[in-house]
């Protein structure tokens, strides 16, 4: 699907309610449970993926594709754009994973949750996540920058990824290929195994609970972070789906699943917190009666 690239739409309105739901979380972490933290981290990421897809969209996503080297800029951009986009895909799914940890420390060794993740470990957690995220990723998108683009300037999305603009290159493309398939499998793939792994250990604690509304109390915990899963994980299975098996489909199908893929987890997520955790739920209420917290 031809794509025209405006890198200064400054439109962010789309994004407007997540960061009202993530300095909401941010005020409650510091003295109400070190998940708020991690959430906050969560929210953060979708917020500034979103935000990013919309700044750097063009309004008319099916108008004529610009050719990014008659305005030198627009390569720039497109690069940065597929930097930011896979980055913060990669620290949406690494605190997901962390979010899974504190679900199993939570839920198999409560007594020691506070003493385990104190709020030193979760700066340190932080800051790993985010170097995971950007630093490894950094290779290869620099490399984008010396290719010889040669030919048509046609995405497949309404947005730039590495895959796409590895398409469009007639230079050695090896390198970039095999480093991003590790990456992912040392990343996504990685992530989602771990997480698996959390709450087959979970469900294992949780079935040797004698009382049933134990249990139940123990599942409801871990509800919003099975939510952010799926939401995060069945856009970018079906994504790849499209992209492997779907190639006779019209180009509309594959830009709609990548818009999917980019703006469904934040527009999600504040939802998710906001119903299943109290804290939040009550501060949202307390903020539309105009009552002061």
């Amino acid at each position: 699907m031809k794509v025209l690239w405006n890198s200064d739409t400054k439109d962010t309105t789309m994004s407007q309610w997540q960061f009202a739901s993530f300095r909401s979380r941010f005020r409650l972490a510091s003295y109400v449970h070190p998940l708020f933290a991690v959430s906050g981290m969560h929210v953060l990421s979708n917020t500034l993926g979103s935000t990013e897809h919309v700044s750097a969209v063009a309004h008319d996503l099916y108008g004529p594709a610009t050719d990014f080297y008659g305005v030198h800029s627009c390569l720039d951009a497109c690069i940065r754009q597929s930097y930011f986009i896979h980055g913060l895909s990669f620290m949406e799914s690494s605190v997901l994973l962390g979010m899974s940890l504190d679900c199993y420390i939570a839920i198999c060794n409560p007594l020691r949750y506070s003493s385990i993740l104190t709020a030193s470990r979760i700066i340190k957690i932080g800051i790993a996540i985010i170097m995971r995220s950007f630093l490894f990723i950094t290779p290869a998108i620099i490399r984008l920058k010396f290719f010889n683009y040669c030919k048509p300037h046609i995405l497949s999305h309404s947005f730039c990824l590495h895959q796409d603009l590895l398409r469009l290159t007639c230079s050695d493309i090896r390198f970039n290929s095999f480093y991003a398939l590790g990456l992912v499998i040392c990343t996504l793939l990685l992530d989602s195994v771990l997480i698996l792994v959390s709450y087959v250990l979970i469900l294992k604690s949780v079935l040797a609970i004698a009382s049933q509304d134990e249990r139940l109390k123990s599942f409801q915990t871990c509800v919003s972070h099975i939510c952010s899963v799926l939401v995060f994980y069945i856009p970018i299975i079906s994504l790849t789906m499209v992209h492997h098996f779907g190639k006779h489909l019209s180009p509309i199908v594959h830009v709609l699943m990548g818009n999917i893929y980019i703006l469904f987890p934040p527009l999600m997520n504040p939802i998710i917190y906001s119903v299943k955790t109290q804290q939040i739920r009550n501060r949202i209420q307390r903020l539309f009666l105009g009552q002061r917290y």
